[in-house]
């Protein structure tokens, strides 16, 4: 009986996750809808398509506003269920804690100015000669800028001292693409972890810290009984 249950809770407890994060859910809903969109497009057809919601120098130059917005409902390659399962595991967890507003200050500001400052790094370069010109129409769209801001600001819902190992292995991820290949992209990404963690301000007032430590007691517990 307790197994039958616990069955029907599942589907319960999972709508309510979803209800607990409005913003994240609506968000990768309509990265499905666009992601079977561009299934759905000649190759030609999408690089045209893609380039358009682009925000590189050329699309920024021209209407800023609508490539920022555009670039973020959109997913370079395809491939969907990657970014749901990293959305439930980040964006979720930072939206439930922070509040929608909140979170999606941190999301917004990671992508903006990520992209702004490291466009501007790449216009630099090409005026250096550093960067051909044909760069200004580099294909430039996704989420991951929002998505490294919220790792990023994650890391002060964890506890101390099991926040440094995050922020180290965070660190770490993306500084190494950094040093090794040196893209625009990887400027950006960078960028966005330092925009995150400069969101401190946003998460004062949001509760005790979550403690590892204190979860695995509990679940130990629950075991044992």
């Amino acid at each position: 009986m307790n197994r039958i249950i616990g069955f029907r809770q599942g589907p319960r407890a999972a709508a309510a996750y979803v209800r607990s994060s409005p913003g994240t859910y609506v968000w990768l809903l309509i990265l499905f809808l666009t992601t079977v969109a561009l299934h759905h497009m000649s190759p030609e057809f999408e690089q045209h398509f893609l380039r358009r919601r682009s925000t590189n120098i050329h699309e920024l130059s021209r209407n800023p506003v609508r490539v920022l917005f555009t670039s973020a409902m959109w997913i370079d390659g395809g491939h969907w269920v990657p970014y749901a399962v990293l959305y439930t595991l980040f964006h979720a967890q930072a939206e439930r804690w922070l509040g929608t507003p909140r979170w999606l200050a941190v999301c917004a500001a990671a992508h903006v100015f990520a992209t702004l400052i490291s466009e501007l790094a790449l216009l630099m370069a090409i005026r250096n000669g550093h960067a051909p010109h044909a760069a200004v129409n580099t294909l430039d769209i996704g989420v991951s800028y929002a998505l490294a801001g919220v790792m990023a600001v994650l890391a002060y819902r964890i506890a101390a001292p099991w926040r440094y190992p995050y922020l180290v292995a965070l660190l770490a991820f993306y500084t190494v693409p950094l040093t090794t290949s040196r893209t625009f992209t990887d400027f950006g990404h960078f960028l966005s972890v330092l925009i995150g963690l400069a969101c401190y301000p946003l998460v004062r007032g949001r509760g005790k810290a979550w403690n590892p430590k204190e979860t695995l007691a509990t679940l130990w517990v629950n075991v044992r009984a």
